[in-house]
């Protein structure tokens, strides 16, 4: 197999290694609208799943073949055969199927995790490459926990993957023990010492516990690996994984150091890193590379004089390279529908007549309540108005009691197919009682995952974006509500997420499980 030795393939996880984030599971149909975005984005490879781990997983992995146009569909296995058989049958609709099967290599995981001595391991791994051939010539090959592998017994196992049929071979730094340097020698290690190294990519899979994710990444690039394993926003396991978008821009910002090339279209970074927060309820963090709020932004003095004569003395890329638009404040209670569906567009929106009036009315409304209106503010606002759309529950009043000395309460009305239902409740505090009045006047069984604030620009009058997740017989999903008002907000979240089990408990049973033994 032979490189481009310009190009370095991006291998996003986000579906596989960043839904094991803690909370961060996430549902069928939004693992697919993932895909589709990472598709349409640039990505070379998209791990899909691991698809023995559960129906779900399994699913999710055969439904993305489907949807999939460019880019290589992946799904993990284990060295058992099962597991390579279950990957290997859920991307049976594939038009580029890879299996990427792993094992542990470090003195540590194989004594304590796996029980295995070094022939085992060497044994198994050439057993599982050769398993996953039967499926699919695009076989990647894992050394997991690579950086604390012996250097010898290290080249061992990559030399079998790569006598056994495997086209990649990936080099993870696990637990995120490595440095820079470290990772940089490791890697040029394998290219000279492993035989026929030059016919195979090497990847890399950097995890970030000492904060060196991206950094490891690069010099494993530097060291002639053409494949990097990475997340949107960073998600993963303990402190998550090699950003997409610090990696990308990296690349792209530092050709001088870095002359390698990427599909990636980077002027979807933003919007992938909004997607991927939304479905997940994970907030990015202000100060976030690439895709944080601030990452554009100058509040001192000296900087925004700079700025003015020159932007390229505080600023190394355009925002709009990654999707970010540099003006924030520009819309306000006087402006009128012309001006507010000009910028809508702008921003990415086409909404049709009725919610884009519904929208205009809750600008209208926000910019009443509200001293400036940012884009922040109109993204949560418009994103609320599309979530909400038209469900089949949706809040109508809600008023609410709390403080000191007394006990929180709140009377709700709820229009359910179109009936008025009202209620009164009582709570531990002001959400308990709205929650309980909702759960008495819409009875369910679904119980609550996940209840998370998120301010979406500064000052007491900025916009919350609250988050729900609940979870109803193996059923997932996640609400979301933008308001003002905190409270409003989380009923807003509360009743987004019972319309969508809603639509869940309407759609037919998925067919059973099959693997392949």
């Amino acid at each position: 197999m032979t490189t481009n030795p310009e190009r370095v393939r991006i291998f996003d996880t986000t579906l596989r290694d960043g839904e094991q984030s803690p909370g961060a599971a996430m549902t069928l149909e939004e693992k697919i609208e993932i895909a589709e975005f990472l598709d349409e984005m640039g990505v070379d490879i998209i791990e899909a799943g691991f698809p023995i781990s559960s129906a779900g997983d399994f699913a999710a992995v055969r439904e993305i073949t489907k949807i999939v146009k460019n880019a290589t569909v992946c799904g993990l296995a284990r060295a058992g055969f099962k597991d390579i058989d279950a990957a290997g049958e859920a991307l049976k609709g594939a038009k580029r199927p890879r299996i990427h099967t792993f094992i542990s290599t470090s003195p540590v995981h194989m004594k304590h995790k796996l029980q295995m001595g070094e022939n085992a391991v060497l044994e198994a791994v050439g057993a599982s490459v050769t398993r996953a051939r039967n499926f699919t010539d695009d076989v990647q090959w894992s050394a997991e926990d690579a950086t604390r592998t012996d250097a010898d017994f290290l080249c061992k196992t990559v030399e079998v993957a790569i006598h056994s049929g495997a086209m990649v071979i990936n080099v993870p730094d696990t637990v995120g023990y490595s440095t820079p340097q470290e990772y940089f020698e490791i890697i040029t290690m394998l290219r000279n010492r492993v035989p026929n190294a030059d016919k195979v990519i090497f990847s890399t899979h950097c995890h970030n516990d000492l904060g060196l994710a991206v950094a490891n990444s690069l010099a494993g690039v530097l060291a002639g690996a053409r494949q990097v394993e990475c997340t949107i926003n960073g998600i993963g396991e303990r402190a998550g994984n090699a950003a997409l978008e610090e990696i990308v821009m990296a690349l792209k910002v530092r050709r001088d150091r870095m002359p390698f090339v990427n599909g990636i279209n980077t002027t979807m970074l933003a919007r992938a890193s909004k997607l991927v927060s939304n479905v997940t309820g994970f907030p990015v963090q202000y100060n976030k590379a690439i895709v944080g709020k601030n990452a554009f932004s100058h509040d001192s003095g000296i900087h925004q004089d700079g700025m003015l004569k020159h932007v390229e003395t505080y600023e190394i890329m355009r925002p709009e390279d990654v999707g970010v638009k540099e003006t924030s404040l520009v819309l306000g209670k006087l402006s009128g529908r012309h001006a507010f569906r000009d910028k809508l567009e702008a921003m990415g929106y086409k909404l049709d007549d009725q919610s884009f009036a519904d929208a205009f009315k809750r600008f209208k409304d926000l910019a009443d309540k509200k001293k400036h209106v940012f884009d922040e503010d109109l993204v949560a606002l418009v994103d609320d108005e599309i979530v909400r759309g038209h469900d089949l529950i949706s809040v109508k009043d809600l008023r609410v009691e709390t403080g000191t000395n007394i006990l929180p309460g709140c009377e709700l009305t709820l229009k359910i197919e179109g009936e008025d239902r009202r209620v009164k409740t009582t709570g531990d505090g002001p959400v308990d009682a709205i929650f309980k009045a909702i759960r008495e006047l819409y009875p369910h069984s679904a119980t609550l995952q996940l209840f998370q604030i998120n301010a979406v620009t500064e000052g007491t009058d900025a916009q919350a974006t609250v988050s729900v997740r609940l979870e109803e017989n193996g059923r997932t999903v996640t609400g979301r509500g933008a308001d003002t008002d905190t409270l409003v907000a989380a009923a807003y979240a509360y009743v987004n997420a019972l319309n969508k089990l809603l639509v869940k408990r309407e759609k037919q049973a998925p067919e059973a499980l099959t693997v392949a033994r």
